[in-house]
């Protein structure tokens, strides 16, 4: 069973393509805040979109698979544009109201001499640009090719 699992070249794919994101993200993170922070490699929001890049690497290791005409392809296909219109909308828009929040929460904490704890604010990277989310639309069918070309 596990050497199925591990065999599935779809699986793979989105692993790789999820991996890839996340390194990148972490890369340029550290870059433009002169900061090495390990949570990037897991955490949300970020360039470019990791969860862009996996549903991208799944659905293109399905077309390569089954022929872009295949019902399986097609499902996919749009279960990668709804995670990626997701990504760019609601889930950008949640991160921009916490940002707001954590803000007048600490004003008014200020105000009252409290100190906000890490606890209490609300998470901020949890949406993607659009210029973010085509980057990991990008980096989904790059790394999916090399899983095609240089892996299997």
């Amino acid at each position: 069973m596990v050497q199925e699992l591990l065999s599935n070249r779809t699986i793979i794919a989105g692993a790789v393509g999820w991996l890839a994101a996340q390194v990148i993200k972490t890369i340029i993170y550290a870059v433009l805040n002169k900061t090495i922070d390990l949570t990037r490699m897991v955490g949300d929001g970020g360039m470019p979109s990791a969860h862009s890049s996996t549903v991208t690497s799944v659905a293109v290791s399905i077309a390569f698979e089954y022929g872009i005409g295949s019902p399986i392809f097609a499902l996919a296909a749009f279960f990668a544009f709804i995670v990626m219109h997701d990504a760019s909308g609601v889930r950008l828009e949640t991160g921009k109201q916490a940002k707001q929040i954590n803000d007048m929460w600490e004003l008014m904490a200020s105000m009252m001499d409290e100190v906000t704890t890490p606890e209490q604010k609300l998470k901020e990277f949890v949406g993607h640009t659009k210029l973010q989310v085509v980057m990991g639309f990008l980096c989904g069918i790059v790394s999916t090719l090399i899983v095609y070309n240089f892996v299997f």
